[in-house]
């Protein structure tokens, strides 16, 4: 129920965020300044030159604009066509993401097994992810060419001195939210993907299952083993030691804890064994 919750939250986020995005292209005022509006006469006389994405606009104190229209698509100034491409691959990766979020949200019956339904909600995450970044980019661009002018040391003849609109400001807005929906869906899936390994390792009838965390054993201690194994401890030699398992010893000589002398003194002990094997068969004779 909680991961139905949070698809369904990230699914409205982001599809709010994007429809921020796509407004702010054809809204107006993306920069305005004002000249006038000081006292001198009883008419206080004020004229607004504003700018979006596609034209110059000039409003004077009487409510009458006028307008110029950008150019054909080759002769565009640099900046502004810029903010344009990033903004329309934002918006087209973000309708495709939409489109795999639904399908792969699990409230909805379409789109295979659950795991493939994750999956696709998980590209849907990425898309989001990828295009929300490019409408940030897009919007910064425009942020950075509107500085660069306010804050020049020395301004050209005529120029003007603009100030962000509210077109930028619902646009970043709309971005984080796409940003938030795509980390809403990638924490409903990530689990289910990508699942944590385990390494089992089975020693004397007992089983360690030991998960795995960046490829490298998490445990790093020491195993106890069954009563019914020896445990057989080997010096080392150069910094490596030359024996790392267990054997299981013979109920005649029980275990054994030694050091290198290990095979003299299995030696010595079968020694001791062989005079009373041979009394027997002389004795049997």
């Amino acid at each position: 129920m909680r991961k139905r919750l949070i698809q369904v939250f990230g699914f409205l986020i982001s599809t709010l965020g994007w429809l921020f995005v796509l407004c702010t292209m054809a809204m107006d005022y993306w920069r305005i300044t004002q000249i006038g509006g000081q006292g001198g006469s009883f008419i206080i006389k004020v004229a607004w030159y504003w700018s979006n994405l596609w034209k110059d606009c000039f409003t004077d104190s009487t409510a009458v604009t006028n307008c110029r229209d950008y150019p054909v698509l080759w002769s565009v100034t640099a900046y502004v066509q810029g903010v344009r491409g990033l903004l329309m691959c934002g918006l087209t990766l973000g309708f495709f993401a939409a489109v795999l979020c639904f399908i792969g949200m699990e409230c909805t019956y379409i789109g295979g097994t659950d795991k493939t339904k994750d999956k696709v909600l998980l590209a849907g995450a990425v898309f989001h992810f990828v295009g929300g970044v490019s409408d940030i980019a897009a919007y910064c661009l425009y942020i950075n060419r509107i500085a660069r002018t306010t804050f020049a040391a020395s301004l050209q003849p005529g120029a003007l001195w603009y100030d962000i609109g509210t077109p930028i400001f619902l646009g970043l807005v709309g971005s984080f939210f796409i940003l938030l929906g795509a980390v809403l869906y990638a924490v409903t899936v990530y689990k289910v993907i990508f699942p944590e390994s385990i390494v089992i390792y089975t020693y004397g009838g007992r089983t360690y299952m030991v998960p795995r965390s960046g490829g490298r054993t998490q445990y790093t201690g020491y195993y106890r083993p069954s009563r019914q194994y020896g445990s057989y401890m080997v010096p080392r030699s150069g910094g490596r030691t030359q024996y790392t398992g267990y054997y299981r010893p013979s109920r005649q000589y029980g275990s054994y804890k030694g050091s290198g002398r290990s095979s003299s003194s299995k030696i010595s002990k079968l020694s001791q064994t062989t005079p009373e094997k041979m009394s027997q068969r002389d004795a049997f004779v």
